[in-house]
């Protein structure tokens, strides 16, 4: 056997493994033989690059990382959905149906999942691409994300149509979700609110190795093309269980209004048994002949319909408010409600978010208020139930000192919430900093979590990140189920952290306002930590995207003589307090101070490469073209929309070769 019949050979079983496991739900391998064969056709294919498959199961893994999303139009433009909420506003569709249709009308009832709508591209039996939603018309370009989701074919199985685009949610369930946030709750961070929003999230997230180790599926529902060889949604539907896509068992031929409604009375009860976020159900007319009769209108299909579950509220005694405090001094309004079951799961808690909230609702102690989960999860109180308030009922008085070192509160013009100022004495604030500067995202410290963080300070071992890097095996070892192996985990974590690049380090330290992007911008832009330290807040605003609020954050930050003092600590260990030499070796100031707008298909260098020299030269790339723009470099297939748009604002055109020149 040849080696590239080996490779083939790999492919296909693992392909057939990820089938039966993720889409049929029958494993017919262990998850160790699995990773035994993925891990000897990643050595194979890093021994012959030449047998590259852009679809090969061992890029699931993930690793490829996109800075720019390039935006794609729809071949098939992705419609919105009218909604309905009634058997009356059921009744009257399917009146406007039956004026435009002769004839009997079947119906497909389909589950509504509440996910991220996406929009894959098939040709020749593999994914070309997937593209969000967006506006409708066109969407961000994320096929290095979705290639990671197990449940989305690479390949297709038996017969296919030549070129087609399916579309679906990208969803995340339950369980995962959950784990998810226990994991960010140990190491200090605020846990997603629910399993859309950070489904829809992941999506854009850059680095898809990060998407990867997020347990995504993908559930389809539509597919959308020419010559597809079927009549009917329903058919379709079967056709994509076919060709390996994951489809949704729930869905259900009806022939009345009626027998909508009975399935949709199901559903509302029996959803809380479903592993995924649901909110309705879509019901489509079946007959692909009759949906192209009734057509569209400027926003939806005519033919299909989603009737929305009302969200379940239930009322509850508020026992008492109690505060929680940040890493940040942020404090956090806490309701502690009399335990009551809602949407399947027990709540005991919902978050009061500020005190400008408690006062619009008026919200006091021993209330009986109505909760409400948001997104099935994140439960809020929405109302009081003033029939039931005591005569004796008081209104609540906001907190005035932090309720973990006592110290007043403060609360800046403009800022929704209170805060403890107590930076380097409020315990809580201390081990919140420390938690997120060993976070994933930020420093990624192995054998460091949460619960050892608060240890750590707790037993007086260290009061800062800095001191995490004085810590000996010995130190660590006396502490609450602190093995010797881990203790030797956990300070080789520590060292390989110096490693960490300077732009995840200038995220780690905790700046307030400075998140994982603005850390980027900023140690693009000033390169050290001691450039960053004396920069004016006129100086920092007039870098892209820093405003004044995180401008004036920067400078307080840095006027601090104990944040001084750690950060003379982190260089006096190793830890990275510049961008490394190699990586200035690929950035300079030639296109300082322009706009440009990157628009075709190139030949030389993708777009993205395009956009990444823009950027690693100190230009900015625009999506879209205005007066502001420097120059549009053109390709081929270019939009002739953005071209007249040039033409007419006089912006300088040039050519791929003409931007390449300039670099050079």
């Amino acid at each position: 056997m040849s080696i590239q019949q080996k490779i083939e050979g790999l492919r296909n079983e693992l392909r057939e493994h990820n089938y039966n496991y993720y889409i049929l739900d029958n494993p017919t391998i262990s998850d160790y033989d699995f990773d035994i064969q993925l891990k000897e056709l990643q050595g194979l294919e890093a021994a012959h690059p030449e047998f590259y498959d852009a679809n090969s199961p061992s890029l699931r893994v993930g690793g490829e990382v996109t800075k720019n999303f390039n935006t794609v139009v729809h071949e098939h433009r992705m419609y919105s959905l009218d909604n309905s909420y009634s058997k009356e506003d059921l009744l009257d569709w399917e009146k406007r149906i039956k004026k435009m249709i002769d004839g009997e009308v079947g119906y497909t009832c389909e589950l509504k999942y509440d996910g991220a709508s996406i929009s894959l591209t098939y040709e020749n039996g593999s994914l070309l691409r997937a593209v969000t939603r967006g506006d409708g018309t066109q969407g961000d370009d994320v096929t290095a994300n979705i290639k990671t989701i197990k449940s989305v074919p690479l390949k297709l199985k038996g017969n296919f149509p030549k070129k087609f685009d399916i579309r679906g949610e990208i969803v995340l369930p339950f369980e995962g979700f959950n784990k998810m946030n226990e994991e960010r709750l140990d190491i200090g961070e605020e846990p997603y609110r629910n399993p859309r929003n950070t489904a829809s999230g992941s999506l854009k997230l850059q680095d898809s190795a990060e998407v990867a180790r997020r347990p995504l599926e993908c559930l389809l529902y539509n597919i959308t093309g020419s010559n597809l060889g079927f009549d009917t949604q329903f058919e379709s539907l079967e056709k994509a269980r076919q060709m390996g896509f994951k489809v949704p068992n729930a869905s259900k031929l009806v022939t009345s209004v009626d027998e909508v409604l009975e399935f949709v009375e199901y559903w509302d009860v029996h959803r809380h048994d479903l592993p995924y976020e649901t909110d309705g159900v879509v019901i489509k007319v079946n007959d692909l002949q009759q949906q192209e009769e009734l057509g569209f209108t400027s926003k939806a299909p005519r033919w299909a319909m989603a009737f929305k579950f009302k969200a379940e509220q239930v009322s509850t005694r508020l026992n008492e408010i109690t505060y929680q405090v940040g890493r940040t001094g942020a404090i956090t309004p806490v309701a502690n409600l009399e335990p009551v079951e809602l949407a399947g799961t027990t709540v005991k808690r919902a978050s009061l978010h500020n005190a400008d909230q408690i006062e619009k609702l008026d919200i006091r102690e021993g209330d009986e208020v109505f909760v409400e989960k948001g997104g099935e999860i994140i439960p809020k109180i929405i109302a009081v139930d003033l029939s039931k308030r005591p005569v004796n009922s008081k209104p609540t008085q906001y907190i005035t000192h932090c309720p973990e070192c006592d110290t007043e509160l403060e609360r800046t013009e403009g800022d929704a919430k209170h805060y403890c100022p107590n930076y380097n004495g409020c315990s809580v604030q201390i081990i919140g900093r420390i938690q997120h500067y060993i976070s994933r995202k930020a420093m990624d410290i192995e054998g460091l979590g949460g619960e050892t963080v608060a240890l750590l300070v707790n037993e007086g071992l260290i009061s800062n990140y800095s001191d995490l890097y004085t810590l000996t095996k010995e130190d660590v070892l006396p502490l609450e189920r602190m093995a010797e192996k881990s203790a030797e985990n956990l300070v080789n974590g520590i060292e390989a952290s110096k490693q960490i690049p300077f732009e995840r380090v200038l995220f780690a330290i905790g700046i307030r306002f400075v998140g994982e992007t603005v850390a980027k911008k900023l140690a693009k832009h000033y390169k050290s930590i001691d450039a960053l330290a004396n920069a004016t807040i006129e100086d920092l605003v007039s870098v892209d995207e820093i405003g004044g609020r995180i401008a004036e954050s920067v400078v307080d930050f840095f006027s601090s003589e104990a944040n001084k003092l750690n950060l003379k600590k982190l260089r006096t260990v190793g830890v990275q307090m510049e961008i490394s030499a190699e990586k200035l070796a690929n950035q300079t100031d030639l296109l300082k101070g322009l706009s440009i707008v990157v628009s075709g298909v190139f030949e030389t260098v993708s777009r993205n490469e395009l956009k990444k020299m823009i950027e690693d030269n100190g230009g900015k790339v625009s999506s879209s073209i205005s007066s502001k723009t420097s120059y549009l470099v053109a390709g081929d297939k270019m939009g002739p929309s953005k071209l007249a748009k040039a033409e007419t604002l006089g912006v300088a055109i040039i050519s791929e070769q003409e931007f390449l020149e300039k670099l050079k």
